[in-house]
């Protein structure tokens, strides 16, 4: 049976931690499908297109790696792609905490599907996409926090 990791987020935008641990999850998984959430009561600062566009690029030369949008249950979604992994980034101890209550409701909901969490590397662990969007917001220069695919102007 064919390895499917799910990585669920709204990833606005998509980060060089994002990025990590795609790669490292390539070792894990056969495939990962880069699941960008659709949420309309949430007002994001790039379109959905934009970011699947971004994290299209990023990958190109990846095959194993899938980039679509959805809306709903993330385990809802996995179960449509075949999926038995959801895979999560941690970056701090107050990340563990949220995502394990999020893992065990999910798995409560299917025993089949386990959650995978990878840590990020020590020079990403502080960036997230909330100082990525404040520092555009401001004026600054986000540019090292992001894939060079993932291009502002």
């Amino acid at each position: 049976m064919k390895r499917i990791a799910v990585f669920p987020g709204s990833f606005d935008p998509f980060t060089l931690g994002h990025e990590s641990i795609v790669k490292r999850a390539l070792d894990l998984f056969d495939e990962v499908i880069v699941a960008v959430g659709k949420n309309s009561t949430k007002a994001n600062m790039f379109s959905i297109e934009q970011r699947i566009t971004w994290i299209q690029n990023v990958f190109k030369d990846e095959p194993r790696v899938k980039v679509e949008w959805y809306e709903g249950l993330t385990i809802a979604y996995c179960k449509s792609q075949n999926a038995r992994y959801i895979l999560r980034g941690l970056r701090t101890s107050s990340d563990f905490g949220f995502e394990r209550g999020i893992a065990q409701v999910n798995k409560a909901m299917d025993n089949s599907i386990e959650t995978i969490f990878i840590l990020a590397l020590p020079e990403h662990s502080a960036i997230s996409s909330t100082i990525i969007r404040d520092i555009i917001k401001n004026g600054g220069n986000a540019a090292q926090f992001v894939p060079k695919a993932v291009n502002f102007k």
